[in-house]
């Protein structure tokens, strides 16, 4: 069992997004059963009284526009543990990874951002701010199929 956790400020936008498009790409590789796929939030921002928020509707309805459905995800915080659960931690941008490793208390190959995985040495924009939540889509794909054919490879 591979085990991934996507993650950004607030867990209502870009890590979300990863976690369905991830989550889409390896069920069409018949693969689902050997992953597990999540997200999380290095913020407690988009928490109240502990419960999430949903995905962030404009969010939702890019990665329904490609035939993702995120269904009732909410929004959930990082915590210390996580880093050993899991087996990549994936912050979408330097903010994120900063968090990451003050959060967990850990620092190294199992912290990485998104797009390092395709040869990018830069973050995914929040469309929270840019609003340019179809960029954010491109850029999360083209993160998750080289993150995606990186595992393959080491992994089969």
């Amino acid at each position: 069992m591979i085990r991934i956790l996507f993650v950004c400020h607030g867990n209502i936008c870009r890590s979300p997004m990863a976690e369905f498009i991830l989550k889409d790409m390896v069920d069409k590789e018949g693969l689902s059963d050997q992953f597990e796929i999540a997200s999380a939030a290095t913020s407690s921002e988009e928490i109240w009284n502990g419960t999430g928020n949903p995905v962030y509707p404009p969010a939702r309805r890019e990665l329904e526009r490609h035939g993702i459905y995120c269904g009732d995800k909410r929004a959930v915080q990082l915590k210390r543990s996580d880093y050993d659960y899991y087996d990549y931690l994936i912050g979408m941008d330097e903010q994120n990874i900063r968090n990451i490793e003050k959060i967990t208390g850990q620092h190294g190959e199992k912290i990485t951002m998104l797009l390092e995985h395709a040869g990018l040495k830069r973050g995914i924009r929040d469309p929270w701010y840019s609003r340019a939540f179809d960029e954010t889509y491109d850029d999360v794909v083209t993160g998750c199929q080289a993150l995606l054919a990186h595992i393959l490879t080491n992994w089969k």
